[in-house]
C-alpha cells in the first residue's frame, strides 16, 4: 500500500515539474537557432560599438581597414556598380610645380541599398481607323492581368505573398508599411489581391502534391491553424497537414518539396484522402492515426527518433533520472553513427547500419525491456518506454533501408514557417482562408528549399499564367521546374 502511494505521488510529481516546465520553461529540447542569432546579435552590437570607438583614434587606421577588407568577403558580381571618384582638385607637383601624371588607384567597394520604391506602370492602347473607309477602329488586345480592372502589377501582388507567407507580415502590417510610402492600400483590398492569387495557384498547389505522392518515401505532420468562427463569436483548431520529400541526405536526385493541407479536424479519414493512392515509407510521429493508414497495407511507417527522445529528455531534465539519462546515451551514439554517413549512397547508409546501429538497437531494446521490468508501470518513465517498444519495428526499420531518415525534423523545419505565420497573425479568418495559406506556403516553403527566390518566382509564374500558360504544361511551373530553367538562363 505505502509502495503504490509512493509511485502514485512520484507520477503526480513529475505531471506537475512537466505542467512548470510547459508554463514557465523552454518549449524545445535545444535553444532554437533563431533565438540563440537573438542573443548573438547584442553581443556583436556591443563589440562594434566598443570596435567604433577605437576607430576614431588616427594611430592603426590602416590596419584596421586592411582586416576588415580581408573578412568581409566579395560583393556579388550581379550587382550593378555606381562608380564615384575621388580626385585631387590640383595635378600640379608642390615640389616642382611639374604635372602630375596618374600611375595607379586604390578601389573598394561598399554595399549600397536603394529603398524599395513604388511606380505606375501606365499602358497604353493606340487606336487606328481608316480615312477612306468605315470599318471600325483597330487597336491591340489588352494585356491578361491577374485582377482585372485592379491596381496591382503581379510583380506586386507577388510581393504581397512573399511577404505574408515568406516574411510573416499580416496584410494590416503591411499596408501600415505602404502608407509610409503614401500608399494608401486597404487590408480588405490586400485580401482580395491574395484571394485571386491562390486561386490561379491552387492547380499548382495540386500537381505538387500529386507528384510528392508519386516518391517512395515521405515524411508528414500536422500543425494546428486558429481559423476565425463567427458563428460562435471565436476561434476553432483547425489542422495544416504537411506532406515533405528530401532525398539529399542519401544523393537523391529527386527536387525536395512540401506540399500543405488545411482539414477542419484531425481526422484520420483526412490523412487518408491526402495520400491516397500513396505507396512507399512514411516517416512520422506517433500520433494514432499513421498506424491506421499503415493497416491498408501499402505504407510502412518509421517514426521519428527526436518524439521518442523527448520523453526521455523531460524526465532527465526534471532532476536526478539515471535511467532517462542513460537512455539519452543510447539514442545519441545512433546520431553519432548518421553523422557519419550523410550524404552518402542508400546501399553504404544500410550496410554501415546493419554493421553499426544493429547492435545498438538491440543492445537498448534489451535494456529497455530491463528497465521497465523493475520499475513501477504507472510512472512516466514506464510510459516513455512503453512509447518506444511498441514503436520499436518502426523506429528501427531505418536499419534496412538506407533512404529514411532518424526522425522527422525534416518535416518539422518546414513547419516553422506556419507557426511564425500563425503567431503574428494570431489566426486564419475562415476556411477558405486557411486554404489560401496552404496552397501559398506550399510553394514559398518548396522555393526555399530549391534554393529560388519565392518573390522572382511568383511574379514569373503569376505573369505565366494569366497570359494563358496551357495546363499540359504546368510541370514546367514548379519550384524545382523554375530553377532548372533559371539555371539555363544564365549559362
Amino acid at each position: 500500500m505505502l509502495l503504490a502511494e509512493r509511485h502514485e505521488s512520484e507520477r503526480l510529481r513529475q505531471i506537475i515539474e512537466e505542467l512548470q516546465r510547459h508554463r514557465f520553461g523552454r518549449r524545445a529540447e535545444s535553444l532554437p537557432e533563431e533565438q540563440m542569432l537573438l542573443g548573438l546579435e547584442d553581443v556583436e552590437q556591443v563589440a562594434a560599438s566598443a570596435e567604433a570607438g577605437q576607430e576614431t583614434a588616427p594611430e592603426g587606421r590602416a590596419e584596421r581597414a586592411r582586416k576588415r577588407r580581408v573578412n568581409r568577403g566579395a560583393l556579388p558580381a550581379h550587382l550593378p556598380r555606381i562608380e564615384v571618384v575621388v580626385d585631387i582638385d590640383d595635378k600640379t607637383c608642390p615640389c616642382c610645380q611639374g604635372e602630375l601624371h596618374r600611375i595607379g588607384e586604390d578601389k573598394s567597394e561598399r554595399l549600397d541599398m536603394v529603398p524599395a520604391q513604388f511606380r505606375v506602370v501606365v499602358t497604353r492602347r493606340p487606336k487606328y481607323a481608316c480615312r477612306a473607309c468605315e470599318d471600325g477602329v483597330v487597336q491591340a488586345e489588352a494585356p491578361a492581368r491577374l485582377i482585372e480592372g485592379g491596381l496591382p502589377t503581379e510583380a506586386t501582388v507577388a510581393q504581397v505573398l512573399v511577404s505574408k507567407y515568406a516574411d510573416h507580415l499580416p496584410l494590416y502590417r503591411q499596408a501600415q508599411i505602404y502608407a509610409r510610402q503614401g500608399i494608401a492600400l486597404d487590408r480588405s483590398t490586400l485580401a482580395d489581391w491574395v484571394g485571386h492569387a491562390a486561386f490561379h495557384l491552387r492547380s499548382l498547389h495540386e500537381r505538387l502534391l500529386t507528384m510528392l505522392r508519386a516518391r517512395s518515401k515521405l515524411f508528414a505532420d500536422e500543425t494546428t491553424v486558429p481559423v476565425l468562427d463567427p458563428g460562435r463569436g471565436r476561434t476553432k483548431t483547425g489542422q495544416l497537414w504537411a506532406y515533405a520529400a528530401d532525398d539529399r541526405p542519401w544523393g537523391g536526385l529527386d527536387p525536395p518539396g512540401i506540399a500543405y493541407v488545411y482539414a477542419p479536424d484531425r481526422k484520420a479519414e483526412r490523412l487518408f484522402s491526402h495520400l491516397a493512392g500513396y505507396k512507399g515509407v512514411l516517416q512520422v510521429d506517433g500520433y494514432t492515426a499513421y498506424p491506421k493508414l499503415a493497416e491498408r497495407g501499402e505504407v510502412e511507417l518509421a517514426f521519428c527518433w527526436v518524439h521518442m527522445r523527448r520523453n526521455f529528455y523531460e524526465l532527465a531534465t526534471a532532476g536526478p533520472a539515471p535511467i532517462a539519462s542513460e537512455a539519452l546515451k543510447h539514442i545519441a551514439a545512433f546520431y553519432a553513427i548518421e553523422k557519419e554517413i550523410r550524404g552518402r549512397s542508400p546501399e553504404e547508409r544500410r550496410l554501415v547500419r546493419q554493421q553499426k546501429s544493429r547492435p545498438l538497437a538491440d543492445a537498448f531494446e534489451a535494456w529497455l525491456r530491463a528497465k521497465l521490468a523493475l520499475i513501477s508501470q504507472k510512472i512516466k518513465l514506464a510510459a516513455a518506454i512503453r512509447y518506444a517498444l511498441s514503436r520499436w519495428q518502426g523506429l528501427t526499420r531505418f536499419i534496412d533501408d538506407g533512404r529514411i531518415e532518424l526522425d522527422n525534423n525534416t518535416v518539422e523545419r518546414s513547419i516553422r514557417g506556419i507557426k511564425l505565420s500563425r503567431k503574428n497573425a494570431l489566426f486564419a479568418g475562415s476556411d477558405g482562408g486557411a486554404e489560401h495559406w496552404a496552397v501559398v506556403a506550399s510553394l514559398v516553403e518548396t522555393c526555399k528549399l530549391n534554393d529560388v527566390d519565392p518573390l522572382a518566382y511568383l511574379t514569373d509564374v503569376l505573369t505565366r499564367i494569366v497570359s494563358g500558360h496551357p495546363n499540359r504544361d504546368i510541370d514546367q511551373l514548379l519550384p524545382w521546374a523554375y530553377r532548372t530553367q533559371f539555371l539555363k538562363a544564365v549559362a
